[in-house]
């Protein structure tokens, strides 16, 4: 564990906040501290933190405020509330706003349990950061699959890398946009120089602005440094925008000029300052329909659009699931420190059927919960989640369709026999009569599956 690690102690409380601090520099932590959640929220703007340790209430912003907007600007930050109203309401929201732990403050707080939760908290973060760089540090690398989508997808990148060419990747959500944005970047010329990410959808227009261009001092209300913006801190590298689709229509007019003449304008001031940035989008819309109904510059979508990479959902190239899972199964067990040495067969069935709607990403955070709450070093049938298993069906958000494994005909009065083969032929349809990964999903050899294919006379 790094002692130098940053901590961010946030409590209206003077005396409880400067007590926590002086607890955490003792061990030797590097520790800032905000007296108000609006300079905790200015301040996360403007650095990165391994652990912030905040109250609930405060007269602005709530803390749960403060964990959502931390996580935002740095998933591997790790939160820990405190609060003097211990209710199991607000430990439910916290959690789900990403806080590791809530601690009651009650009548005073125990400096000696914090110490403790705090150094674990830093370990924690440090880890998942050094995951996430292991996992992007390899460029073409970390993108894994053989399927021929994906096979397509790498050769698009090797031939797109080498230029300056502005990139359009489309894909579903969880399909591992960004992911491929890095690798973009990390075999590109521009490796050695910043990668920068902003998501256009989850800032209002004139933050967005600010986070893209920067500002000068006192060009508006709270602007009370100047800043740079995202192109400053990516020039000579590649910025990548995430859910471009969502840029307002004022945004888009700026970014074009960007585009066009390779220069800013920081908010406030009218001195353009020339950048050398290559741009990478993504979104999960259809540009062409956002352009067609008004919401979308059409100039602005063709200067984007020189080289369009589509990105395949989970659904579409299962045969890559066994590799995907193996790989985040070795590579979460070393984050959590457990040692999985085997995912059975049956589990891995009903992990291959599943339908996955949040493609890439809902595997591997399902399987990072099977490793978590694992007892054993072997994730088995009972260790899948039950939306997985289909033993609940929860509904998913915005009323998609739920999803569950792909159920068969009613088995009542069949043969074990009769099973096998009705799942035999139900797994050809599925995979369109591809053996190979055929045999994956089902668990057994090529071998074994040629031979009951022809037992049962199947074709």
């Amino acid at each position: 564990m790094d002692t130098r690690a940053k901590i961010l102690v946030v409590d209206d409380e003077k005396e409880h906040a400067d007590a926590a601090a002086e607890t955490l520099r003792r061990v030797g932590f590097d520790v800032d501290t905000r007296y108000s959640s609006k300079d905790a929220l200015e301040i996360l703007k403007q650095n990165e933190y391994d652990v912030i340790v905040t109250d609930l209430r405060f007269a602005g912003p709530d803390g749960i405020t403060v964990i959502k907007e931390a996580r935002k600007h740095r998933p591997e930050t790790q939160v820990i509330l405190l609060t003097g109203y211990g209710t199991v309401q607000s430990a439910v929201e916290a959690m789900q706003a990403g806080a590791l732990t809530v601690l009651a403050k009650g009548a005073g707080l125990n400096l000696a349990e914090l110490r403790t939760t705090v150094e674990k908290a830093v370990e924690r973060s440090q880890g998942r950061a050094q995951s996430a760089r292991t996992v992007t540090s390899y460029g073409i690398e970390s993108i894994i699959g053989k399927s021929p989508s994906i096979k397509r997808v790498l050769r698009l990148i090797k031939a797109v890398a080498p230029t300056t060419a502005t990139i359009v990747i489309v894909g579903e959500s969880g399909t591992g946009k960004e992911l491929v944005a890095q690798a973009i970047h990390r075999v590109s010329p521009r490796a050695q120089k910043p990668f920068m990410t902003l998501n256009c959808a989850a800032l209002s227009e004139g933050i967005l602005e600010s986070e893209l261009f920067g500002h000068e001092k006192g060009s508006f209300t709270g602007a009370l440094t100047t800043r740079k913006g995202r192109f400053e801190y990516a020039d000579g590298g590649t910025l990548f925008l995430d859910e471009v689709a969502d840029m307002p229509l004022s945004t888009q007019v700026k970014l074009l000029r960007v585009l066009e003449y390779g220069e800013i304008f920081r908010i406030g001031s009218n001195e353009p300052l020339k950048v050398d940035v290559r741009l990478v989008a993504a979104t999960n819309t259809e540009l062409e329909k956002e352009v067609a109904e008004g919401r979308f510059r059409e100039d602005l979508y063709y200067r984007l659009k020189v080289v369009t990479l589509y990105l395949p959902p989970l659904r579409e190239r299962v045969e890559d699931i066994p590799l995907l899972l193996d790989a985040f199964v070795k590579e979460l067990s070393v984050l959590h420190g457990k040692t999985i040495t085997e995912v059975t067969p049956a589990a891995r069935q009903i992990l291959y059927r599943y339908h996955w709607p949040g493609n890439v990403r809902e595997l591997r955070n399902c399987l990072e919960s099977m490793i978590v709450t694992a007892d054993g070093g072997v994730l088995d049938v009972e260790d899948v989640p039950d939306y997985v298993t289909g033993r609940s069906q929860p509904a998913f958000a915005g009323g998609q369709q739920q999803a569950g494994p792909v159920s068969l005909p009613a088995l009542t009065g069949l043969t074990l026999r009769d099973v096998e083969k009705e799942l035999i032929r139900n797994t050809l349809e599925k995979t369109g009569g591809n053996r190979d990964q055929a045999a994956k999903i089902l668990g057994i050899g090529e071998r074994t599956l040629y031979r009951k294919i022809n037992e049962y006379g199947l074709r």
